[in-house]
């Protein structure tokens, strides 16, 4: 069996470390994570950093790991979290099961966070992005540890943060401005065709809160973990409680 772990924005697969650290001690090493272009890995020529562009890309991903044919179990985080999602709706084949943290962000009254908003606003968003990439690696590192990620982590973020990794933020988040989260939502019911888990670490600001999680989750035919005061970096805030949801939840399909 392979789980697959997939970050979103603006991070790196660092922000799995703790996590998958504490998956081994478990005596699980079958994991590998997968990094989308732009966010700690280079974007190919011509990639146009759009979700329809990622997901293709994601899916593409699973199949150079052998699925179909190999189990997968996905677990996505923020944007990666919305990658999967999307996934599971529309490419069950690849995977066996699935889990994600932004169930919320598919709700059809979810309204993204300011920041999204500014990235989605000609101008505005070019404006913010430059200025991130123009910081000094330690003043952005700086900004990330201050809303929540560790010294370690943030210093590994801030170092990927580059033009090209500004542009497959803007792009992204532009593509995916309302109605679009909304109209994906209406394909959560796809995603039942695997195991789902929905993560909810209840003090999360940026996904939409715990009631538009459980309505995803209930679309989407899937079990529900929450995790009690932990914000939109849990796997860096207790690693040992997101290990336990993740295993509890796979040891049910085995």
């Amino acid at each position: 069996m392979t789980v697959a772990f997939v970050h979103g924005n603006p991070e790196t697969a660092a922000v799995w470390g703790p996590l998958l650290a504490r998956l081994a001690e478990m005596g699980r090493h079958d994991t590998v994570t997968l990094s989308p272009p732009g966010f700690g890995a280079p974007v190919p020529d011509g990639f146009g950093a759009t979700s329809d562009d990622y997901l293709e890309w994601l899916a593409g991903a699973l199949a150079a790991l052998g699925a179909p044919g190999v189990p997968v179990d996905l677990v996505g985080h923020d944007w990666g979290g919305g990658h999967v999602i999307r996934l599971a709706c529309t490419r069950p084949d690849l995977i066996r099961s699935w889990a994600s943290d932004i169930g919320g962000c598919f709700a059809p009254d979810y309204v993204w966070h300011d920041l999204a908003q500014v990235w989605q606003a000609d101008g505005a968003g070019e404006e913010a992005v430059a200025a991130m990439v123009t910081l000094p690696p330690a003043e952005r590192a700086a900004v990330l540890e201050g809303a929540g990620m560790t010294p370690e982590v943030a210093a590994d973020v801030a170092a990927n943060i580059d033009e090209a990794n500004a542009r497959c933020v803007l792009s992204l988040y532009r593509s995916a401005a309302q109605p679009a989260m909304a109209r994906w939502g209406e394909l959560l019911p796809h995603a039942a065709a695997r195991a789902g888990l929905v993560i909810i670490p209840t003090a999360d600001p940026y996904t939409g809160g715990p009631d538009r999680a459980r309505w995803a989750a209930g679309q989407a035919g899937a079990r529900i973990a929450e995790l009690p005061d932990l914000g939109h970096w849990w796997m860096l805030q207790d690693p040992a409680a997101g290990a336990a949801v993740l295993e509890a939840f796979w040891t049910t399909l085995s």
